[in-house]
């Protein structure tokens, strides 16, 4: 996958340029009211990124949607759901008691947020602004949490997150088709802060180099730290399901379908889990009951006594697993500071 990423990248830098000037246009567009933008009066936080592939977004999402909660709000989560079937303008996965739609028809990521969030509506639909008026009118929402919104222009919202992934952050700097970038590094002035997940402060000089440009370049937004966590380990065995203790001593064999799963097994790798075999599947990858078979077959030969993986792969195995496959779900977190939390109340409060 990284190779022929690799090899689009070569082949489309000449045009990198024009499709960062049409972003360019684009955001000039809509700043400037030539094309219209749709405000509510349900103020709207978005997370998003500049980067292509995973940055934490869902379990930000998750953990925003806690913290307003915490708070008094009534959060609803609106997000495109990506991946997902669904061809209507409209869509609640969950209206808060039950849930509407799988996987499939949805996305993951929206179902994972719906089945781990009880009380909070998820809904999603290509054209966001009519989702969010969905929303607002239904469930008389006191938050928007706008997923993956940086590059969806046509809502207006209250604050923009920025997030970056420690091991990526900007990677050469190139915008698509050239590079990891959505758009030019200028977009960032739209940003109200940024978030650096995945690792802790001052481990990587990189990362130290990079929070300088961004503190140089736009010192009144604060920078955040949220590294990734294991908060349990759920295991599965003929429907049955319990938590077990982190330091996983048995030999395990590792999956997961995500943009970045060079992340899920370093974090595997760091929690002391015996991860004797992994493999890698392409982001929001459905899997068919063949897959997960051999899945299973290939554990055994790496003389693994289970397999393992994340939540969000988990929402799209189904129900329909080998019998007796011993099944390992790791629930990741992002730990959040406590000065990121406060940031986030003290501006929706002001």
């Amino acid at each position: 996958m990284k190779k022929r990423l690799d090899l689009l990248f070569i082949f489309g830098r000449p045009f990198s340029p024009i499709y960062s000037l049409a972003m360019r246009l684009r955001a000039f567009l809509y700043r400037n009211k030539f094309i219209k933008r749709h405000s509510f009066d349900v103020p709207i936080i978005s997370v998003g990124n500049l980067t292509m592939g995973g940055t934490g977004k869902t379990p930000m999402v998750y953990h925003l949607a806690q913290l307003f909660s915490g708070h008094g709000y009534r959060p609803a989560i609106v997000s495109r759901g990506y991946g997902g079937k669904s061809t209507e303008p409209v869509n609640i996965v969950s209206d808060g008691k039950t849930l509407l739609l799988t996987a499939k028809i949805a996305g993951d990521e929206p179902r994972f947020l719906a089945e781990n969030l009880p009380g909070i509506p998820v809904l999603i639909g290509k054209k966001r602004s009519k989702v969010c008026k969905k929303a607002i009118e239904e469930f008389l929402p006191g938050v928007i949490i706008l997923d993956d919104g940086f590059q969806h222009l046509a809502t207006d919202r209250q604050m923009d997150l920025v997030l970056f992934n420690q091991q990526v952050l900007i990677g050469d700097g190139w915008v698509f088709p050239g590079g990891m970038l959505r758009e030019s590094i200028s977009a960032l002035q739209r940003a109200h802060a940024f978030v650096i997940t995945g690792g802790d402060a001052g481990e990587d000089p990189k990362v130290e180099a990079f929070i300088a440009f961004l503190k140089d370049r736009y010192p009144d937004r604060p920078v955040f730290f949220a590294p990734y966590k294991v908060k349990s380990i759920c295991q599965e065995l003929n429907g049955e399901e319990c938590l077990v203790d982190e330091d996983l001593s048995e030999p395990l064999f590792g999956f997961c379908g995500l943009a970045n799963p060079q992340s899920f097994h370093a974090t595997l790798i760091q929690n002391n889990i015996n991860v004797v075999g992994f493999k890698e599947f392409k982001d929001h990858h459905y899997y068919t009951d063949r897959e997960i078979q051999l899945l299973f077959d290939e554990s055994k030969g790496k003389g693994a006594v289970g397999l393992i993986t994340t939540e969000k792969d988990r929402v799209k195995l189904g129900n329909n697993l080998p019998t007796n496959m011993r099944l390992f779900v790791v629930k990741v977190g992002l730990a959040v500071q406590d000065d990121f939390d406060k940031f986030v109340i003290d501006t929706f409060n002001a």
